[in-house]
Parts: structure tokens; C-alpha cells; sequence
């Protein structure tokens, strides 16, 4: 018999989806509540407000980026890690894009959420400038340490805004397709487009086929669904 989910971690599953399909700020824990067919009296006893699931939902995001924006360990670089990176963050940007669409309103109405998004963004960054490190060792990428430094900084800048930016793009912002994401990623590579040396250039340049998503479709996919 499967275990049943505890009533907590099932509030947590149904506000992500209803976040993501609707926007944070237009979900109420009534909304939550009446989603589950459960009491607001029910929710209440596992979370006093939506600000303190989202403190939870906040925390899974940040484990899931740390379990894998690291270098590899133990061994040099590859192509193959940087498609590894790239499908990791558009696997969590996808899957908690809520966060990433309402940041500022959520940091301005939560002070602990602000300092320890703050944190988390200090590590990324830190992070994100060894595995840039790693593929200059490794022989992938020619750089210096300021265009390390700048790299990483415009990387993050893309990735934490690119699902604000879609949202412009469009009148009805709650629907985002994996396809639009997929093209923020793929602005990241972009970046490095300069700096890829000549024995990578060939597997690199597989990576940008890869990845690549018309921004007409990534614009419009969207359009099409919201009419």
C-alpha cells in the first residue's frame, strides 16, 4: 500500500501548482484550502500563513539548486557537466517559477525570506564562478578572473529576471510554457558564446542546437495559451 502524504507536505504540493498556475498573489490559503477540500481551520493548524508555506516551498528550491550547482569533484570538467547544469536550472527554474515570477513582491512582504534569499544568492554566485573556473581549467572556456566574475553576475541577472521578462511580454502572465524557460536558459549559454575555446567549440556548439528555442515560439507559446 502506498504511504499516505502527510496533510503538511500535500498543503505545500497543491499551493506550488496553484502558484504556479495563477501567480502567488492571487491565491489566497481560502483558495489553498478549498483546492484540497480541506477546512481553513485545517490549514491553519499545519501553517499559520501563506507567507510560512512559501517559507517551505522556498527552502526546497534552495536545497534543489544546492545539490547541484557545485563542481564536479575529484575530476575535470566536461561538455557533458555543462548540459548537466543547464537541464538541472531549467528543471527547478520550471518547477518553482512562481518564485522566480513574484521575487520582488515576495522578498518586500517576508524580511527573513529577503536575507536568506540573499544568502542563497551570495552562494550561487560563488558557486556558479567555480564551475566557470572548472571549465577554464578544464581547457572549455578562455577567461580571466573579472570575466569570471562578470559572467557569473550576468548569468544570475538572466536567470532570476527572465521569468519577470516573459512576463512583460504578455497580457495573461500566469501561462508559462517549459519552452519559453527553456529559451532563459539558453541566454546563459549565449553569454559564453566568446570565450569557448576551439578543441570545445564542436560540443559547445551541439549544446547551442540543443537548447535553442525560437523566441517567437517562446513568446508565443505562451500568447496561445492564454487566449
Amino acid at each position: 500500500m502506498a504511504p499516505r502524504i502527510k496533510t503538511s507536505e500535500r498543503i505545500v504540493q497543491n499551493s506550488l501548482e496553484l502558484f504556479n498556475q495563477q501567480g502567488e498573489r492571487s491565491i489566497s490559503t481560502n483558495h489553498i484550502a478549498a483546492h484540497m477540500e480541506i477546512s481553513p481551520g485545517n490549514l491553519y493548524y499545519h501553517f499559520p500563513n501563506k507567507q510560512a508555506i512559501i517559507a517551505v516551498l522556498f527552502s526546497e528550491y534552495e536545497s534543489l539548486v544546492d545539490s547541484f550547482l557545485r563542481p564536479p569533484q575529484g575530476r575535470a570538467a566536461t561538455v557533458e557537466d555543462k548540459r548537466f547544469y543547464l537541464k538541472e536550472l531549467l528543471s527547478a527554474m520550471w518547477r518553482y517559477r512562481f518564485l522566480h515570477r513574484d521575487l520582488e513582491h515576495l522578498l518586500d512582504s517576508d524580511p527573513d525570506l529577503a536575507g536568506r534569499y540573499r544568502r542563497f544568492s551570495q552562494r550561487c554566485v560563488i558557486q556558479g564562478a567555480a564551475i566557470y573556473e572548472g571549465f577554464v581549467a578544464a581547457g572549455i572556456l578562455n577567461m580571466d578572473r573579472v570575466q569570471i566574475e562578470s559572467l557569473t553576475l550576468n548569468a544570475w541577472i538572466i536567470l532570476t529576471s527572465w521569468v519577470r521578462f516573459l512576463c512583460t511580454t504578455r497580457e495573461n502572465s500566469n501561462h508559462l510554457s517549459e519552452q519559453a524557460i527553456k529559451r532563459g536558459v539558453y541566454q546563459v549559454l549565449v553569454l559564453e558564446a566568446g570565450f569557448v575555446t576551439e578543441q570545445a567549440r564542436e560540443q559547445v556548439n551541439a549544446l547551442f542546437e540543443e537548447f535553442y528555442v525560437p523566441l517567437a515560439q517562446a513568446l508565443e507559446d505562451v500568447n496561445k495559451q492564454s487566449r
